[in-house]
């Protein structure tokens, strides 16, 4: 039990059914106390949190690109998910981002646009 101290394991694991997870990961996680959930046969759909997380990239960020190649597609990627973690609002977190950033009050001075994801989305703050 040293993988989830002071009693902290989830009761339960939501997963696909990928061939990866095989007999010893069913064993270890029951050892664990921990009950297995299977979603159906090809329903991705099922995992409402993989598909909200798809479905921001698709609308957000690559429905507006044209994707040069495997290298490209990486770097937005990677400057999506940057943005997506610091910048852009959630509406689960009071529209917030998870790692929040500090209120600037309207007296700092004149604000600027900052772009992110190449100039898809951008960061508002005070120039000063």
């Amino acid at each position: 039990m040293d993988a989830f101290p002071y009693e902290s394991a989830p009761t339960y694991v939501l997963r696909d059914r990928d061939a990866t997870y095989g007999d010893e990961f069913t064993r270890r996680i029951a050892d664990m106390g921990i009950r297995e959930v299977l979603i159906a046969r090809r329903a991705p759909w099922q995992n409402p949190f993989a598909e909200r997380l798809i479905g921001s990239i698709r609308r957000e960020c690559l429905d507006h690109v044209i994707v040069l190649n495997e290298r490209h597609l990486r770097r937005l990627l990677r400057a999506y998910l940057a943005y997506y973690d610091t910048v852009r609002p959630h509406q689960a977190l009071n529209n917030t981002s998870p790692l929040p950033r500090n209120v600037q009050p309207p007296t700092r001075g004149p604000i600027v646009a900052i772009p992110q994801v190449g100039g898809l989305h951008h960061r508002y703050q005070s120039a000063a």
